[in-house]
């Protein structure tokens, strides 16, 4: 437990593209407060990080996949800050 936040990046933390979805999810079960995630328009053409690049189409489906992980964290934590108080 900590008061500061926790921030995940999935991108660098693997590598690969097709990791970066499930890590995601992992991160966001498990509490995190936030995830860095790289995209890019054209991954294949990038100056770096092309590899663990997320293609636009592929961010708009991890954020819509996470969308149910992300209600569920939302009531974690306000139920949380209920007890808190």
């Amino acid at each position: 437990m900590t008061h500061l936040p926790v921030i995940i990046d999935p991108s660098h933390a693997t590598g690969k593209r097709s990791l970066v979805p499930a890590i995601s999810k992992a991160a966001v079960a498990v509490g995190a407060d936030g995830i860095i995630v790289e995209v890019h328009p054209c991954p294949e053409k990038a100056v770096s990080d092309g590899a663990q690049s997320l293609t636009l189409d592929g961010f708009r489906k991890m954020m819509h996949d996470l969308e149910g992980y992300l209600r569920l964290w939302k009531m974690e934590r306000e139920a949380l800050m209920a007890v808190a108080v």
